[in-house]
């Protein structure tokens, strides 16, 4: 009884100037029939709530409209009678209840808010606005408010109303972060980037440790090209909370894109946490970066969790095929299930494999098969062009793929294979028309737009066309080595030396030294009179391919040009 009687008359003493919402200064004599109605409405208010309070939400509601009986002007009475029906789940209720309160006093906070907010639940945004708002009218700080009207904006893509309410927020509360926050997402919604950016980058400048408003930024300069930029908010964001994973995988991933293997292999190592999602892009850098035995190593523990992983058994036949174990190879792609997606390509690393060992008629005997099983499927038939390629069988190649139905033929993989094969067996302008079809289903094949535009600088034919190709492929793939040097071959074509040099400077680097590449700076060089810088790539190219006839008359001419005895 002690727990209960403090509250109970503390409550009274709380409560009884304002049950009838009314301030009220002079107390009613016990005889008059004003204190009796009070005195009601305050018992049964009283023990509405600590009905409520012991979890029976009937016998709450059955009091409080016995107190509403008594008293129907209380907004106070109004407003819990709509909370407890909230509790239970009776939205039109509470409703009900809520607007009475505010017609009982359309100043109370507590009533429009309330309302508000009940119409919001029941995705009545629009109705919910002028509550809000007027609650805004009352009490210009409540900071949440002003975040209802914006999401009740955004929701019937009223961008401009959101946008002045998230202004007035600022306006009204500019040291509070997530005006500017929500601010940047509806620009962000409106697509209007570089306004988002601003405003996220002012979040942050209020609350340097706003998780979300850092992850979103950096999301943003990554949209806009902004690397450098996104990569330092991701390191920030990390000094801020090291274990988020999702900044993590964001931060690798640029890392990746930069080339970077190394930065973003050590990051997902130490950072990237124990999923098995982490650990295959851990494998799969591994792999990239030539660690075939940390690659095995990551792959076998993934498939010791997750034997079904047959993505990842696919990988890890890469690995050892790679290493130059076959028998591994082959007993890893062996495994992978004619129901896994990755089953046809496994079959075709086989067929290679069987190739590479000698036995050549198995894998074609392999694919053949395949063909049969599943001959809706474009991949077998390139599978065995492929081997027919590698086998100087071009000719086959080529019926395998003519040979094919006509819709199979429309793709464009099948056009591309076609082209190459074209070109080997000499047929330069059916490879050409290849190629263009490639480029006529998918404009933006980097891989056709640089055949076609180092075919014709190789020619000598069309060369402003086939400028117009490379440049494009770059713009697609800039750090594309061969890209490079086919953009560089061109200009050197074209006789716009200094620009030839820049690109195929850019492209021996990106291409590890291919030696094809390195002739061709150095034949740049010679172009643009820098014998010096020409002469020792040819000597090291001399080195690297001693059955090139023609590089000791090209070193000669070096020495003489620079006076080298």
């Amino acid at each position: 009884m002690t727990k209960k009687c403090l509250p109970f008359l503390l409550l009274l003493s709380l409560l009884s100037a304002c049950a009838t919402g009314q301030a009220t200064h002079e107390v009613p004599s016990p005889l008059t029939p004003e204190a009796s109605t009070q005195s009601r409405t305050l018992y049964f208010f009283a023990l509405a709530r600590l009905r409520a309070g012991e979890g029976d939400l009937d016998g709450a509601l059955t009091l409080l409209r016995s107190a509403i009986e008594a008293d129907p002007s209380s907004p106070i009475l109004h407003t819990a009678a709509a909370q407890i029906y909230l509790q239970q789940n009776h939205p039109d209720e509470a409703l009900a209840e809520a607007q009475a309160a505010v017609k009982a006093d359309p100043n109370s906070v507590q009533a429009e808010l309330l309302t508000g907010n009940i119409l919001t639940t029941m995705q009545r945004e629009k109705e919910a606005i002028p509550y809000y708002k007027k609650v805004l009218e009352l009490d210009p700080a409540k900071e949440e408010v002003y975040l209802h009207v914006a999401i009740s904006y955004l929701k019937n893509y009223e961008y401009e109303q959101a946008v002045d309410t998230l202004k007035s927020m600022i306006k009204a509360l500019p040291e509070s972060p997530l005006g500017y926050y929500y601010l940047a997402k509806t620009y962000d919604q409106m697509r209007l980037p570089k306004e988002a950016l601003s405003y996220y980058k002012k979040a942050v400048e209020i609350k340097p440790d706003f998780e979300q408003a850092l992850i979103e930024m950096g999301i943003s300069q990554e949209t806009q090209g902004l690397t450098s930029d996104a990569i330092a908010t991701y390191k920030a964001l990390l000094e801020v909370n090291p274990s988020n994973i999702t900044v993590v995988q964001h931060l690798a991933q640029l890392y990746i894109q930069q080339r970077k293997l190394d930065e973003a292999l050590t990051l997902l190592q130490q950072q990237g946490g124990d999923s098995l999602e982490n650990q295959r892009k851990v494998g799969l850098l591994q792999l990239e970066l030539e660690h075939y035995d940390d690659a095995v190593a990551t792959f076998e523990q993934i498939l010791k969790t997750d034997p079904q992983a047959h993505q990842v058994r696919f990988y890890l036949g890469n690995a050892y095929e790679e290493m130059d174990e076959p028998e591994e190879a082959i007993a890893e792609f062996s495994k992978i299930p004619r129901d896994s997606s990755y089953y046809v390509d496994a079959m075709g690393h086989l067929a290679f494999l069987y190739k590479e060992q000698g036995d050549p008629a198995k894998g074609i005997d392999l694919i053949k098969n395949e063909i049969k099983e599943m001959p809706d499927k474009v991949e077998p038939y390139l599978h065995l062009a492929g081997l027919y390629e590698a086998m100087d069988r071009y000719q086959d190649g080529i019926g395998v793929l003519t040979g094919m139905d006509k819709k199979l033929q429309a793709d464009p993989r099948v056009s591309f294979r076609l082209g190459i094969l074209y070109d080997k067996t000499g047929k330069r302008e059916e490879s050409v028309a290849m190629m263009k079809q490639v480029l006529v289903a998918t404009p933006d094949d980097a891989q056709a737009l640089n055949y076609l535009g180092y075919t014709y600088a190789e020619m000598g034919e069309n060369l402003d066309e086939a400028l117009g190709y490379l440049k494009k492929a770059v713009a697609l793939k800039p750090d594309d080595g061969f890209i490079l040097d086919s953009l560089g071959w061109c200009y050197y074509k074209l006789k716009r030396y200094d620009e030839a040099v820049y690109q195929l400077e850019r492209a021996v680097d990106l291409s590890d030294h291919d030696t094809t590449v390195m002739g061709h700076l150095a034949d740049a060089y010679c172009a643009n009179r820098d014998y010096r810088k020409a002469l020792p790539i040819y000597r090291k190219l001399q080195k690297l391919e001693p059955d090139q006839k023609d590089i000791a008359d090209k070193i000669r001419r070096c020495r003489q040009e620079t006076g080298e005895k």
